[in-house]
């Protein structure tokens, strides 16, 4: 899966009690007997708590894809083109019709557009074609018992306890992403537990075989997250060559009559869309690159997911499905290979910034970090790290 962490994962982080801050790591048997005992101090029944702990094993492979973050390396302009195929486009298109109603609920109940529903749906799962092949309770155990964030794990698993409990989890059988993401648009348990919605009026919530169950809960998370009702999320744009490049990035927003002020424009044409609202200018890979305003709905998505790429690419997907055309790439400067990338972020770090792990992956420490040191040099600020930039570092 490509997701780092589902819709609440670092709220549910915050929200731990102290007698599920029981210590990571150590013999993984003894682990899980603690967590039973835990289980049952939350009020479980022994035997449902027995039951469901029977078949928890640890798994290395969920370990392997928690380390694994290479596919995020990739610039926007590459990622979008991988990610969004003629197939997608035609399937999304289809399924908009096919559920139509389900649409049209979610966007009157919660105003959360088709089109990023459409989008998530299809980037998470291909449409529910394929869900992941990890059993969802070993990969929670083995990501809690893991020293790296087993406070985001550690929650999730009495979630599921939970779900199984009601017959709506079962330990053996289900299976999802690596990070203990279930159903057709991934959630994690306890987004389950507090936002699942039965779509189709069947009286359970099944986001594995229902897409109005899963559409219809993915718009209930975001409505959760802050989502602010029929709003627009993304729109395209085109910038002057004397824009304040320092003032772009999701950390700056102007009132968007303010950015219109300064020259940005509507690739579309016409006038940008809310003039009063804060927004931002993002510029994925500078600002000889395809260029989008950002909307507050925007920042709602990274928690959803914490990759910016991704977030970008499936706002812009789901413009996309909605009508906008195909995004003008026009031509960024080269970027850096990977190996250069974690070369950057050495130097970076070398110089008193916090960038993160050092994992050649431009994310928003080091955009932030690239972005002051070319104010510094004298360069174009607009946080896209560049062989001249690397140079006079």
């Amino acid at each position: 899966m490509m997701r780092f962490l589902t819709a609440g994962a670092l709220a549910l982080g915050l929200s731990t009690t102290a007698a599920s801050a029981q210590q990571c790591g150590g013999d993984f048997g003894q682990f899980v007997q603690g967590l039973r005992s835990e289980a049952v101090s939350r009020g479980f029944d022994q035997g449902t708590v027995d039951a469901f702990f029977r078949s928890a094993r640890f798994d290395q492979r969920t370990l392997d894809a928690d380390r694994r973050q290479g596919f995020f390396q990739q610039p926007f302009i590459e990622f979008a083109r991988r990610l969004i195929s003629q197939n997608r486009m035609d399937a999304g298109r289809r399924n908009a019709e096919r559920f139509n109603a389900v649409f049209s609920e979610a966007e009157r109940r919660f105003g959360v557009s088709r089109g990023i529903l459409l989008a998530f749906w299809a980037f998470e799962t291909d449409y529910g074609a394929f869900q992941g092949d990890y059993n969802t309770l070993n990969s929670l155990v083995t990501l809690a018992h893991d020293c790296r964030r087993p406070q985001l794990f550690r929650p999730q698993i009495f979630a599921a306890l939970e779900l199984y409990r009601n017959g709506d989890f079962d330990p053996v059988n289900t299976q999802g992403a690596w990070a203990g993401e279930i159903g057709m648009v991934q959630m994690l348990p306890e987004d389950i537990v507090e936002n699942g919605i039965d779509g189709d009026g069947d009286g359970r919530v099944d986001l594995q075989t229902s897409a109005p169950d899963a559409l219809m809960s993915g718009a209930n998370v975001l409505s959760s997250l802050g989502w602010r009702p029929n709003e627009p999320w993304l729109v395209e744009i085109t910038v002057p060559n004397d824009l304040d490049w320092f003032q772009t990035g999701v950390q700056t927003t102007r009132r968007v009559s303010d950015w219109e002020a300064a020259g940005v424009r509507a690739r579309a044409g016409g006038a940008l869309p809310m003039p009063g609202s804060q927004a931002s200018v993002v510029l994925p890979q500078g600002r000889n690159g395809p260029a989008f305003m950002a909307y507050p709905n925007f920042s709602v998505l990274f928690e959803w997911n914490q990759s910016f790429t991704y977030v970008l690419t499936a706002a812009y997907f789901a413009t996309r499905l909605e009508g906008a055309p195909v995004f003008d790439a026009r031509n960024p400067d080269p970027g850096l290979s990977g190996d250069q990338m974690r070369v950057l972020q050495q130097r970076l770090q070398a110089r008193g910034h916090n960038v993160g792990a050092i994992d050649g992956i431009l994310g928003a420490g080091t955009r932030a970090a690239v972005r002051a040191e070319q104010q510094r040099l004298g360069l174009p600020a607009d946080a896209w790290p560049t062989t001249q930039l690397l140079n006079a570092l």
